[in-house]
């Protein structure tokens, strides 16, 4: 898949922009703080319905404007070539895919396939399970719509028998009927949800340790381990045995919204003993796989948005990247940012198909 133009209006800290995008290598440089980053966003919104970033969509309106709109036109995918997204303060937020709405937001996740690395991915590391869990469902929600579906309404249900529990603060005797009405659903798509995530890891596995090796052919072993009780033969005893303190902490304690992966590197985990080179090599390993994974399930290749890669990085293992990205087959077209415009025309000075873009201050050079 190919990102031929892109067009933004009031978004984020550009007033108006209009991108032409070639095959190869687009790389994006500037200042930090001058919205090289904001280029990359909106594409995944295109791609995602959302920012990458978390806030609400009124966030990404152009400060003092009352709208935003991104437009794009794509070539080698099977259903759309036109992509419209438009959001006006206090109204429903408008994606079109070849002038025609899809019925649910949801229904657009995966016609443009996307991975995005940026500079806070370390957190994906260093932080709890929530961002994990987040990745990781981000990627099997791009090819597998009944998961999807599932999790969008596990966390509905979820939602509401939290708020079942709040409004029964510290009361032992409540309505079991409705309870267990959110209990006999939630039961079933933890298992089902699990399943999922369970089959995709064990699928994963070998192409992000190949990613790791190409980024770094040395003596390093990494690992992605699934960690949840929802797929143990007595998770229904589990789940209801968790009532009581449920109802004293007001949430559920049980459920796939507590699964996590661990991250392994060498035997140990990689969040307490991994330098900051081998946890970047990590979250990059991840990221390729994910955009190898993708173009295996779709049949074509996604957009890949890669944000300030270099940094904390050393030079060998950005020669190794360096010589990886150069694969065309593999990656027909790439986005990467980066703040200094002669390093990022060194790495790339014996590639004959990179296009720069300067920013400075939402404008595009």
């Amino acid at each position: 898949m190919i990102l031929n133009t892109l067009k933004l209006q009031q978004f984020k800290n550009y007033k108006q922009v209009e991108l032409e995008f070639g095959k190869g290598i687009n790389c994006i440089i500037g200042k930090n703080g001058m919205g090289k980053t904001n280029l990359l966003d909106a594409v995944h919104f295109l791609s995602m319905t959302r920012s990458a970033f978390g806030g609400t969509d009124l966030q990404n309106i152009k400060h003092g404007q009352a709208f935003f709109a991104l437009n794009a036109v794509f070539e080698g995918l099977e259903v759309a070539s036109k992509v419209n997204v438009y959001y006006e303060k206090g109204a429903k937020k408008i994606i079109k895919v070849d002038g025609q709405e899809p019925e649910k937001l949801s229904d657009h996740i995966g016609t443009i396939p996307s991975v995005l690395t940026a500079p806070d991915d370390s957190e994906i590391i260093k932080e709890g399970s929530e961002i994990r869990r987040k990745l990781f469902d981000g990627v099997i929600s791009q090819f597998n719509k009944d998961y999807l579906g599932d999790l969008i309404k596990y966390q509905r249900i979820l939602k509401q028998r939290n708020s079942f529990l709040k409004q029964n603060e510290g009361r032992m005797k409540i309505n079991r009927s409705l309870l267990e009405t959110y209990d006999s659903q939630l039961i079933p798509l933890n298992s089902s949800i699990a399943v999922v995530r369970e089959a995709f890891i064990q699928d994963f596995q070998s192409s992000f340790q190949r990613n790791y090796e190409m980024i770094f052919p040395g003596e390093e072993h990494p690992l992605v381990a699934y960690n949840t009780n929802c797929l143990d033969s007595d998770f229904q005893r589990i789940y209801q045995d968790s009532f009581e303190k449920d109802l004293i902490l007001q949430r559920t304690n049980v459920g796939v919204h507590k699964d996590d992966y661990k991250f392994i590197l060498n035997d140990r985990p990689i969040k307490r003993f991994g330098s900051q080179g081998q946890q970047k090599s990590f979250i990059l390993a991840l990221k390729l796989a994910e955009y190898d994974y993708l173009m295996e399930k779709k049949g074509f290749a996604p957009l890949l948005l890669l944000d300030d890669i270099f940094d904390k990085l050393d030079d060998e293992r950005i020669a190794h990247l360096v010589t990886l990205l150069s694969d065309r087959q593999r990656f027909p077209q790439i986005f990467i940012t980066d703040a200094r415009v002669e390093r990022a025309k060194t790495f790339f000075e014996e590639f004959d198909d990179v296009s720069y873009y300067e920013v400075s201050e939402g404008q595009v050079l």
